[in-house]
């Protein structure tokens, strides 16, 4: 059975599983550094090392990278602290591209060289022009992402 460590990379999204590897001894709270498909992320333990059935593993499963350190940890609160800005900012320019959207929230990857967008729409939303204008703007990768009104209530924290 494999031994895995649950990582969540926001306060209400899923939990991960990654491979302790050499950091068995991760805590509930701590902070860890790992590979994801979209580049090094850092996350927060929420499971403890622990082992699982093979059914539980529905792909193989990334190690972690490295125990988060301080660095690390100011850089996560940096970008975090930029993503109001980036919230406004891309609501201004939603407005000025008069688009039927509403942006929820703004999410910076660990390394601030990706910023996600979420928003709510009723109909669909050809925002390639928005893309390009923010690209502009803040100088990396941009995603927009349509969100549900549930999800909406969970990114917002209810």
């Amino acid at each position: 059975m494999p031994l895995v460590v649950g990582i969540r990379f926001n306060a209400a999204g899923k939990v991960y599983y990654f491979d302790p590897a050499g950091y068995k001894d991760l805590r509930v709270g701590e902070y860890a550094v790992v590979e994801t498909s979209r580049g090094e992320e850092v996350g927060k333990v929420v499971i403890p090392s622990h082992e699982v059935s093979d059914r539980e593993i529905v792909r193989r499963l990334k190690a972690i990278s490295r125990r988060a350190s301080s660095l690390d940890l100011m850089q996560m609160a940096y970008y975090r602290f930029r993503e109001q800005d980036a919230l406004e900012r891309c609501q201004e320019k939603v407005h000025e591209h008069n688009l039927p959207m509403k942006i929820v929230r703004a999410e910076y990857s660990y390394d601030g060289s990706r910023l996600v967008f979420f928003f709510a729409a009723e109909k669909r939303v050809d925002f390639r022009a928005l893309v390009q204008d923010l690209a502009r703007s803040f100088k990396a990768r941009i995603e927009l992402r349509q969100i549900g009104v549930r999800d909406e209530a969970k990114l917002l924290g209810g």
